[in-house]
């Protein structure tokens, strides 16, 4: 036999298997099957003017599984993130969470929608019993109602109650101190906008019931022109306004706004006005507005919070927003509750995430809860400040103790049947 015929037949003995394997005394390393990933499917906008939404949570996300793959995933089992374009229309929505679990085999979801989406989202898992983790849905009755509540289905974001309490404690106080009394409201059409509006004066009025609320506008979602809506707030008169608009849809309402000279005629409080995303959109950014926090680097003014948007930008050369740092936290709850179950049973992994207590960048004391009552996120970094022109863009950020959240929280869904 040739050389070259016995270089062909040790070539075929070593591609036989393990036995053959053993026969040329090689280890059985290169016949490892790599195991089969453990699919995660995100429905998601990525396109649009809220593009900034679905692009900066899936990127969050992103950070997230590769440093769990790096450490070798679940006993092998990397994660495979499935991302796909809603375009925000909640149908879409919906579709694509079907397919994802029907066709690709997705054995979780990391919902990205907003509540226009994440609602319909949300009826899919009811059906399909897939464990789900909403992590843009601020609308407060999706947990906090229990009708909507069941097994399967988490909110890892911020809600629209306890953002409603902490800004209507600090607006109040603000609104006593100047004899700011007459209120008119502008936020967008649909139920986040509405919900939170309605929860926002509940509270506002609660702290301080000299006020009177004269007037309010809906704007539609993506609308692209707010002359109308700005010019029934001038027409009004408040002496402040309040508004829960996002993202693109606040970037072009306070451009449009500041042409007609309506922040010099109001003191204006706008709840997500602190995101990266806005503040660093808008042309002039107008000093003096007030705002809840969303996401900023240096709230937690923490090492650790740091940290995180150091590696954000570093990625992705911007920094993260308020859906990052949700979707963050959101992938890391269900990679903790994968390694505690030592393996993706539905059930299993739904027991561990109700009522995890987690070390976080963005919790007020240094951790986040998934409150096992209704499998909502609390203790996460709640305040607000006042919007300057240039970097840090706020200052003064007071931090809202979360003992009042809760309490006040508690009175409200016992006003609504819900506790």
């Amino acid at each position: 036999m040739s050389l070259g015929k016995k270089g062909a037949m040790g070539r075929r003995v070593l591609l036989g298997g393990t036995g053959a394997a053993a026969i040329t005394g090689f280890p059985n390393i290169a016949f490892t099957q790599p195991r089969q990933p453990i699919k995660v499917g995100m429905p998601t906008i990525l396109s649009g003017r809220v593009a900034q939404l679905g692009i900066s949570s899936r990127n969050a996300i992103q950070i997230e599984v590769d440093r769990f793959n790096a450490e070798g995933g679940l006993d092998g089992r990397p994660i495979e993130l499935i991302v796909r374009d809603s375009r925000g229309t909640p149908a879409e929505a919906a579709r694509l969470a079907r397919e994802m679990i029907s066709s690709d085999g997705c054995e979780f979801l990391i919902d990205g929608e907003p509540s226009s989406g994440g609602f319909a989202v949300h009826e899919v898992v009811r059906e399909t019993g897939t464990v789900t983790l909403h992590i843009n849905s601020e609308t407060s009755s999706l947990t906090a109602d229990p009708r909507q509540r069941f097994w399967n289905a988490f909110r890892v974001a911020r809600q629209g109650i306890h953002d409603s309490i902490a800004g209507g404690a600090y607006a109040a106080n603000i609104a006593k101190t100047r004899n700011l009394r007459r209120w008119m409201t502008v936020s967008p059409d649909y139920a986040y906008g509405r919900d939170t509006t309605a929860e926002f004066v509940e509270y506002l009025k609660h702290f301080y019931p000299e006020v009177q609320v004269t007037g309010e506008t809906w704007p539609r979602l993506f609308q692209p022109d707010y002359t109308e809506n700005i010019t029934r707030l001038s027409q009004g008169r408040p002496q402040a306004i309040y508004s829960c608009l996002w993202a693109g849809d606040l970037v072009t309402f306070t451009e449009q706004a500041s042409i007609f000279g309506l922040f010099a005629q109001s003191s204006v409080f706008a709840v997500n006005m602190a995101d990266y995303t806005t503040l660093q959109q808008i042309r002039n950014l107008p000093r003096g507005v007030h705002s809840g926090n969303r996401y900023l680097k240096n709230f937690p003014n923490t090492p650790e919070n740091l940290a995180f948007a150091t590696e954000y930008n570093r990625r992705f050369n911007t920094f993260p927003t308020n859906w990052s740092w949700q979707a963050a936290t959101g992938a890391k709850l269900l990679m903790t509750a994968l390694r505690q179950v030592g393996g993706t049973d539905p059930r299993q992994v739904a027991a561990k995430l109700k009522g995890m207590v987690m070390d976080s960048p963005f919790g007020a004391d240094g951790k986040v809860t998934m409150r096992a009552e209704d499998q909502t996120l609390v203790g996460y970094a709640i305040g607000w400040g006042v919007t300057l022109s240039q970097e840090p863009y706020i200052e003064g950020m007071a931090p809202i103790e979360w003992s009042t959240i809760f309490q006040h929280e508690a009175e409200w869904k016992r006003s609504k049947g819900w506790s």
